[in-house]
């Protein structure tokens, strides 16, 4: 089963919800069925009033969630003619998204357990929890540019919030960063070491939990900050280097941030050089995209900002570079991907339109 479910019992008659991603072979990479699995035992539980909270985790050591089931997605496209919608990619974003929505909005707490892999989809199941934890294992990224994608699952809007222009700079290199970073830059609440999950677990069940959301999110935060590292964090590389990220991204032309990028290739910290390296090799397209969106997002909602993506998403499965970075990079591994275009320069304006197509399936998200 993709997704274990369990009901553990509280000292006050209560219970929580536990819901478990349970596929380690994958790192837990989002599947279909676990997001169908997902949907409708989120809203059980959010419409039943023995729950007074959930906690989301992952089965292993290595992964909360590595971003979504890419194999799943790159057999739709390859399966459907160029000038046709992927069905089974639309039908993905699109459920891929409420799900997300569904978090963002849930009404009592959900604590999400991020440690280990978290990255593209795996953000965005715990972007929008009310009680984020990492641990000094955890390693994120919105890799996306390397697949010939873009950071979705709201991704166009949490790291349009992040401090100055770090969230571009994530979006356009696919750097990765570590859990004190996703503190500094608002993914993350708590940084707990993972030795702890099972304390935390047994906490939760000894306490004495309300009917009011409120109130429970508050218990849930003092219990977690109990258990908290007070001492010892990694470093923040976006702290450290947030002024010359913010001199790097400026505030100008996308060609112009291009330049500066490149430059940063020779950069002393390995860190930098490699975001930067990353960026030179990564499609031109996503990178056009997520330019575009940062520059869009600003004051959309949430919701509005699901449907854009959704939008663009479905646009790259059909015609984008999506499917040839999956292949270079989960399916044939040679690394090696052929853009088209293949520069910056060749991502024409007309071009870009092509990537916000109608109607829209997520019109009803209020």
């Amino acid at each position: 089963m993709s997704v274990r479910f369990e009901e553990i019992p509280t000292g006050c008659g209560r219970r929580f919800g536990r819901a478990t991603l349970s596929s380690p072979g994958t790192l837990n990479a989002l599947s279909l069925d676990m997001i169908d699995r997902l949907v409708p035992q989120l809203t059980q539980w959010g419409n039943d009033p023995r729950i007074a909270l959930v906690v989301l985790d992952a089965e292993g050591d290595r992964a909360f969630c590595a971003g979504g089931d890419l194999q799943q997605l790159y057999a739709s496209m390859r399966s459907t003619p160029t000038d046709e919608v992927p069905s089974q990619a639309a039908s993905f974003f699109e459920r891929e998204y409420r799900l997300d929505y569904q978090i963002h909005t849930y009404p009592k707490p959900i604590l999400c357990w991020g440690n280990g892999i978290v990255m593209g989809g795996g953000i965005g199941l715990l972007a929008g929890a009310s009680h984020r934890v990492v641990t000094p294992s955890t390693r994120l990224a919105m890799p996306e540019i390397s697949i010939g994608l873009y950071p979705d699952v709201g991704g166009s809007w949490f790291l349009r919030r992040a401090p100055g222009k770090i969230g571009l700079f994530l979006a356009l290199t696919g750097a990765s960063f570590n859990g004190t970073d996703a503190r500094f830059v608002g993914l993350a609440d708590f940084v707990l070491p993972h030795e702890q999950h099972g304390a935390v677990l047994a906490a939760i069940a000894a306490g004495h939990w309300l009917d009011e959301g409120e109130q429970n999110a508050a218990r849930l935060s003092h219990l977690l900050r109990e258990h908290a590292l007070c001492e010892g964090e990694a470093q923040s590389k976006l702290r450290q280097h947030y002024d010359l990220i913010d001199q790097t991204i400026g505030h100008d032309s996308l060609a112009d941030i291009a330049g500066r990028l490149q430059r940063l290739a020779g950069h002393e910290d390995p860190w930098l050089a490699k975001g930067a390296e990353t960026f030179m090799r990564g499609s031109p397209t996503s990178a056009a995209l997520s330019f575009a969106l940062w520059q869009r997002v600003l004051h959309l909602s949430l919701a509005d900002v699901l449907r854009l993506e959704y939008h663009v998403s479905v646009a790259c499965a059909r015609f984008g570079d999506f499917a040839e970075g999956i292949r270079a990079l989960i399916i044939d591994k040679d690394r090696n991907p052929r853009w088209k275009p293949a520069t910056l320069a060749e991502v024409t304006p007309i071009y870009m339109q092509s990537f916000i197509p109608s109607p829209h399936p997520l019109a009803d998200l209020a």
